[in-house]
């Protein structure tokens, strides 16, 4: 089994998510930019958030060595959010991905969190592509992905989802 790395920012820990973090995972699929701009993953108990992880987050982290982070605040080890590399149907290279609880949004830790992982997977992952989805809706997002480097693409749909959504990318130069 492969384990991710603990990243480390001047703010913040990027810890590789367990099932430690089932709590934190079922209030933050429940936000409302959550269910609007990811979807609802019918998580409703800490026991559904705790299989969540387990088959949804774990086995890629274990086939891959990395996956999904809960971004940890240093200075109270407050759990803020999640970002992560995801290996998404549908989408060629890695697929960047945030989200933070409202109260942690627009202080600029998903910058800091997301600038790091995408550091550490253009170098010590030596991924070749980093791509992100978003809606068209999710102007932050949007701002956020090009504040790291992504450029959008294209228009795109992604299997079992008949949403359009905007394709961004990075290559590893």
């Amino acid at each position: 089994m492969k384990k991710s790395s603990a990243l480390e920012t001047d703010r913040l820990f990027l810890l590789p998510t367990s099932e430690e973090d089932a709590s934190f995972i079922m209030e933050l699929v429940n936000t409302p930019k959550w269910l609007k701009y990811i979807g609802d993953r019918n998580i409703k108990s800490i026991e559904d958030a705790r299989n969540y992880i387990r088959e949804k987050m774990l086995p890629q982290e274990e086939r891959l060595g990395f996956g999904n982070f809960t971004v940890v605040r240093k200075t109270d080890q407050q759990r803020l959010g999640t970002c992560g590399l995801y290996d998404r149907e549908g989408l060629e290279g890695f697929d960047i991905g945030f989200a933070f609880l409202p109260e942690f949004e627009g202080r600029g830790y998903a910058f800091e969190a997301a600038d790091e992982l995408l550091k550490v997977a253009l170098s010590k992952f030596a991924l070749k592509e980093i791509s992100a989805i978003t809606t068209k809706e999710n102007v932050a997002s949007q701002k956020l992905l090009e504040k790291l480097g992504l450029i959008f693409i294209k228009m795109t749909t992604i299997p079992n989802d008949s949403e359009e959504l905007m394709l961004y990318k990075i290559k590893n130069a």
